[in-house]
């Protein structure tokens, strides 16, 4: 079998025990990689166990650009972990490389004739540093590893001693110890594995001004910059990130100057009901505040989302989706809250999502959530995904508008009472179905009003009339209506060449999708897409589905759910889409799309014929 040979376009997987220190080194190569210009995309898939088990850290690296995880091989494994051995090299790519710990030789462990080894003595080149502990010994060994990696990468060494001294800055000790690491891997392969690898990395200038972050991180920083004041949380995966990168920005930009007062307040509540009260409670008060979950938070808050919906009381909630139903996979990946969000609560209901395709749009949706939250005096929910949410992404930078004034919606001032102008709480004065609010405390005599989750005429007052109750259904849903002129536009993208066949996705699809399209062009099949960002939904979707014959919508779920969302909700034929449907847990892939669409093509090409 020849050898893969590959200049960057290739994939290296790090097969890891969780807990024993890998992830920094990992995050090391990648960034390295980086710095040498060549675009990478990263993928930790880890367990929900928090010692012991098996972690991987994929880093795909491609010159042509695409983000999206490659699949499920790869070309170059390093194998740390003797529990996923067999696992791990039958994930190899034919021709591909296994780099491992060659200390003892190999005796029982599974081998394959078409994958070349690349043994290094990881253990034994650990413990010739001196003035080390075992522990050490132990996190050196993945400096080790990165350095063996780089010679046979031809990776430049002065960029990783660069990122070292960054991440360990004012740590002498710490500098030396892994320069030393990493200079004896490198130092080992230069000696005994030279030529042996044929994949390459070679510097080039395709990164940009772009940056690599986390969705969370950049959510976390999106509230901050979206005026939040407030969050209550409770700590689930892949959502706690996101309230801990709150805390962190908020000791940066939300401490007082000259009082040292934190401007703030985070609550760590004891339970996903209570965390979701407080944000209810804080919004009504006037303040801008958030929670951040996942899928079995969501599934908890449900009677405090119909209070908000009912009483119109603004409040953003962060959904890092993850695999469910139940427990189902924490650490994995999926868009499988869509109808759940979307209807959350009981009786009649339905919330404003937006979905981010990144850690940009994550920053960018997250401040604008809660200028939609007090425009329309509603939840609003943005529907991340673990992909999004826990990993690192290559994105344009995060920009910001210094001249942005918050919108806060529609509220009566104490001057505005004074002076006499109507208020009536859930009248619609405007005609947009939005009404008016007053702040507790405004007026010491004026603007007074009664919020409930019961029923109640126009002017707050408790009602079971029918006709009360009737007025306010019908109000909340034509805002819904106005909601659709405001929320973020679905992105339209037209093929080449004219085509009968459209496809609709979003959220952490875009990547894979991006470079899905870019292959069945290749193979002659041209589809128009757009990419949803939100529902309510506008006239653009209707008209995109009505404009193709058949219109393939890709999901990161089971049951097809937003496809569900877009038939009940625009009254579209079912017979217009096919779905492809991607929910083992782990990130949609190019692969997976392109041979889902270019085998049902053939299906309809075939009938066609017929």
């Amino acid at each position: 079998m020849q050898p893969i040979s590959a200049v960057n376009d290739f994939v290296v997987k790090f097969a890891n025990v969780n807990g024993s220190g890998s992830a920094s080194a990992n995050e090391l190569f990648a960034r390295a990689i980086l710095r040498m210009g060549v675009p990478v995309c990263s993928r930790n898939i880890f367990p929900s166990n928090i010692q012991g088990l098996p972690t991987w850290y994929e880093v795909r690296v491609s010159g042509e650009g695409w983000l999206g995880r490659r699949g499920e091989t790869a070309d170059l494994v390093v194998a740390m972990n003797p529990q996923t051995w067999n696992k791990d090299v039958d994930s190899i790519e034919a021709g591909g490389y296994l780099l491992y710990d060659s200390t003892k030789p190999l005796t029982t462990q599974k081998l394959r004739p078409d994958v070349n080894l690349l043994g290094v003595p990881l253990t034994s080149l650990s413990n010739q540093i001196e003035g080390t502990i075992p522990r050490e010994r132990q996190l050196l060994k993945n400096v080790i590893t990165l350095g063996a990696a780089a010679q046979l990468l031809s990776m430049h060494l002065e960029i990783i001693e660069a990122l070292i001294a960054d991440q360990f800055k004012g740590k002498d000790k710490l500098i030396k110890l892994n320069y030393r690491a990493m200079q004896l891997g490198y130092d080992y392969a230069a000696a005994n594995l030279a030529g042996k690898c044929r994949l390459k990395v070679e510097k080039a200038d395709k990164v940009g001004d772009r940056i690599f972050i986390q969705g969370n991180d950049a959510a976390g920083l999106g509230a901050v910059y979206g005026g939040a004041t407030v969050c209550a949380w409770y700590p689930i995966t892949p959502s706690t990130s996101l309230a801990e990168a709150f805390t962190a920005h908020c000791k940066t930009f939300r401490v007082d100057p000259v009082t040292k007062k934190n401007n703030f307040a985070i609550v760590q509540a004891e339970d996903e009901i209570a965390a979701i009260g407080m944000v209810i409670g804080a919004n009504w008060n006037g303040a801008r505040g958030f929670t951040a979950t996942s899928g079995p938070g969501i599934s908890l808050m449900q009677e405090f989302f119909g209070l908000a919906y009912f009483a119109e009381v603004p409040a953003v909630v962060f959904d890092i989706q993850r695999g469910g139903p139940s427990t189902g996979m924490p650490t994995r990946t999926q868009q499988s809250d869509i109808l759940l969000a979307a209807y959350a609560s009981h009786g009649d209901t339905k919330h404003v999502l937006l979905f981010p395709e990144d850690p940009r749009e994550a920053f960018e949706f997250a401040a604008e959530a809660f200028d939609l939250a007090e425009r329309l005096q509603t939840p609003v929910f943005v529907m991340m995904d673990l992909d999004i949410g826990m990993n690192d992404w290559l994105c344009k930078p995060l920009t910001w508008d210094d001249s942005r004034k918050y919108d806060r919606g529609k509220i009566v001032t104490a001057e505005e009472l004074e002076a006499g102008k109507f208020f009536g709480r859930y009248t619609d004065v405007d005609g947009d179905a939005i009404p008016y609010r007053t702040l507790p405390a405004t007026h010491p005599s004026k603007g007074a009003y009664f919020t409930r989750g019961s029923s109640r005429n126009a002017m707050a007052k408790y009602s079971e009339e029918g006709a009360d109750y009737v007025y306010n259904m019908q109000r909340l849903l034509r805002k819904l209506e106005t909601a659709k002129g405001l929320v973020p536009a679905p992105v339209r993208r037209d093929a080449k060449e004219k085509t009968r066949y459209g496809a609709i996705y979003f959220g952490s699809t875009t990547p894979a999708m991006d470079e899905a399209l870019a292959v069945l062009e290749k193979h002659g099949i041209h589809l128009n897409t757009l990419r949803l960002r939100a529902f309510p939904f506008g006239e653009e979707v209707v008209d995109f589905v009505q404009a193709h014959d058949q219109v393939f919508v890709v999901e990161q779920n089971r049951d097809a759910q937003m496809q569900k969302l877009m038939v009940n909700e625009c009254a579209l034929d079912p017979a217009r889409f096919i779905s492809i449907l991607h929910y083992d847990g782990t990130p949609i892939t190019a692969r997976f799309i392109t041979q889902a669409i270019a085998e049902r093509m053939k299906v309809t090409h075939k009938e066609a014929a017929e």
